[in-house]
């Protein structure tokens, strides 16, 4: 079966960006270098960076990010949210405290007029996310 999972591109942060989201949604972390793979980078400095990691959450979440080489235009992303949804508040209210964490709230996890609960915020990495507490049926 396919899969459609975030990938966040980072300049010189994707290391602690992901062990960041690890300490924020538990799981396994799986991380490769450029350095692992001759000729992945012009500059040998670089070798250090992260050419691909893979978070996967015992929710089932699967979040993905890499450092952009020097070689490589990087582009902050704009206009993308990653969305985390579902029924059980304290866990959202849990990641949405670890991420706010050093970020910055857009709109505060609270009560929106169509229900439940909901807040948008950009973590201390520029990645901006939206959480929502899913409405219980009345």
């Amino acid at each position: 079966m396919p899969s459609l999972n975030p990938y966040l591109s980072f300049q010189n942060q994707a290391r602690e960006a992901m062990t960041f989201y690890q300490s924020v949604f538990g799981g396994e972390l799986d991380v490769s270098t450029f350095g692992q793979f001759e000729g992945m980078v012009q500059d040998p400095a670089e070798n250090d960076l992260v050419m691909h990691a893979q978070l996967t959450t015992p929710d089932g979440f699967v979040l993905m990010g890499a450092d952009t080489p020097t070689g490589m235009e990087y582009r902050r992303p704009a206009g993308i949210s990653v969305s985390v949804s579902g029924d059980d508040e304290a866990a959202l209210q849990g990641w949405w405290d670890a991420l706010s964490d050093g970020g910055t709230t857009v709109m505060p996890f609270d009560t929106p007029p169509w229900g439940g609960r909901f807040g948008m915020l950009t973590d201390r990495f520029g990645i901006d996310w939206m959480l929502a507490l899913n409405a219980t049926p009345e």
